[in-house]
């Protein structure tokens, strides 16, 4: 065991006798306090694997510090000590999870002999942990799909950046998996088991990201009736993952440094800061050196998130890849989806690689989601492919699309390729909402209101099924 033991025991000439004895007999690495909350402190520090506590404790008693190590470490040993013991208080520090219980005064080799079989224990389950780890891992690099040497690379810096806790910045175009690349680092990291936080920076209001990033206090606002928590300190422990963070205001950028310098927040309306132990992983589709040129991104904040960076690659650089990537959707939807299994034919595959993908992975797998959906046949063919640009802006519209204010442009084309997608899916499904929406992908309640929308009736699909 490389961490050593602690022991817990507001009487010091215990604490001295055991760990005389431990150091003496079995060569281990002691470490004393007669205080719980020291001694919790140590173990969610990571500074030791066992625990030997005593039952009774002035402040906080040996069964609360149990349940306490037991939420902040699960994988810690700990074994009970009392000169007060009953059944009931044995069966009660059993059940939250202590390994042995321990009555005062012991024989020393009974002790002795607990400790081994708790060390032994203790690395079978190191072992089997660490097993699991490994094909969590597999399981979790697998989603990273290619055998190109970018993605490889992208995979082997991955691995090798999750097991620190450096802060890391992800670059890519729309679509190419910046928020998979986040989560694959945060779950084969140490931190896996802690919270992971996505927030979509452009997404909120720049004073609601405020409040949500740091907290506030009852009164610091209008609305604010009581105390809450930031995202940070609900990460504790864990991932926060700032989405597209080039959109973020300066003043947001300055509290931002602080928290990457300082390592705590200031709620707003409070005047203290708490500390917190979050890993932040930022991604952007956008350049930041240009943003840094145009006074638009504080260049501190850049250098500090800028301590690892990944790169995803778009599908252009990695034309090789669009095979596989393209197989392992057809798989998944086509399971998804209760449909028999399904391959691509040679013209369908040359097609997909040749096509310009400007949304990347999220394009390719929205096409293969719609290619599982309507292709007839056990072969998905070119034609089962949504045309390039087909119901975006078709070329008889071209001309008059183009003379249309923007907003009125993009009105009309959404308009169609509303109006388009709905009569085939619910061709394709005889008009079967509940069924439509589970081929969408989407809530019925919001594939109802798109159909009311686009003035699309499914009863006509039926009716036409009926004919038939």
């Amino acid at each position: 065991m490389t961490q050593p033991i602690l022991i817990v025991d507001d009487k010091q000439d215990m604490l001295k006798l055991l760990e005389r004895l431990l150091g003496k007999e079995m060569d281990l690495e002691v470490i004393t306090t007669d205080n719980a909350r020291r001694a919790l402190e140590i173990v969610k520090a990571g500074g030791a694997g066992m625990v030997l506590a005593d039952m009774r404790m002035p402040g906080m008693g040996g069964l609360e510090l149990l349940s306490r190590i037991r939420q902040v470490r699960e994988s810690a040993i700990v074994i009970m000590m009392t000169a007060f013991g009953t059944i009931d208080t044995a069966v009660e520090a059993l059940k939250l999870g202590a390994y042995d219980f321990i009555t005062k005064p012991f024989d020393d080799e009974r002790l002795l002999l607990t400790i081994r079989r708790a060390l032994e224990y203790s690395a079978l389950l190191k072992k089997n942990l660490d097993l699991e780890r490994w094909i969590k891992d597999r399981e979790t690099l697998d989603k990273l799909i290619g055998d190109s040497a970018a993605m490889q690379k992208l995979i082997e810096t991955i691995r090798m950046v999750a097991k620190t806790d450096v802060t890391v910045l992800i670059t890519g175009e729309t679509g190419t998996g910046k928020e998979l690349a986040a989560r694959t680092i945060h779950a084969i990291s140490a931190r896996a088991v802690k919270p992971f936080i996505t927030v979509n920076c452009p997404a909120i209001p720049e004073n609601i990201l405020e409040s949500e990033l740091f907290g506030y206090r009852r009164g610091a606002f209008t609305g604010a009736a009581e105390n809450k928590d930031g995202l940070f300190q609900s990460a504790d422990g864990g991932t926060i993952v700032l989405d597209e963070i080039a959109d973020i205001s300066p003043v947001l950028q300055a509290k931002l440094l602080r928290v990457l310098q300082e390592k705590e927040v200031k709620p707003l309306g409070d005047n203290r800061t708490y500390k917190v132990d979050v890993r932040i992983i930022a991604s952007t589709n956008q350049d930041l050196g240009n943003k840094i040129a145009s006074g638009q991104f504080r260049e501190d904040l850049f250098y500090r998130l800028n301590v690892v960076s990944i790169h995803t690659p778009s599908l252009r650089e990695i034309p090789e890849d669009i095979p596989y990537i393209a197989n392992h959707f057809l798989s998944r939807f086509c399971a998804e989806f209760g449909a028999p299994r399904k391959t691509f034919s040679e013209d369908a595959v040359r097609a997909l690689v040749s096509r310009q993908w400007h949304g990347n992975v999220r394009q390719l797998q929205n096409e293969i989601k719609r290619a599982v959906i309507f292709s007839k046949g056990e072969v998905v063919e070119t034609e089962d492919f949504n045309p390039e640009g087909a119901g975006l802006c078709p070329d008889e519209d071209a001309s008059a699309t183009s003379a249309m204010d923007y907003r009125d442009a993009r009105r009309s084309v959404l308009e169609k390729f509303n109006r388009r997608y709905l009569t085939c899916l619910l061709k394709g499904v005889e008009g079967n909402v509940t069924l439509a929406a589970k081929k969408a992908g989407i809530e019925r309640q919001s594939l109802q209101h798109l159909i009311r929308k686009c003035g699309v009736r499914p009863a006509d699909f039926r009716k036409n099924a009926n004919k038939k």
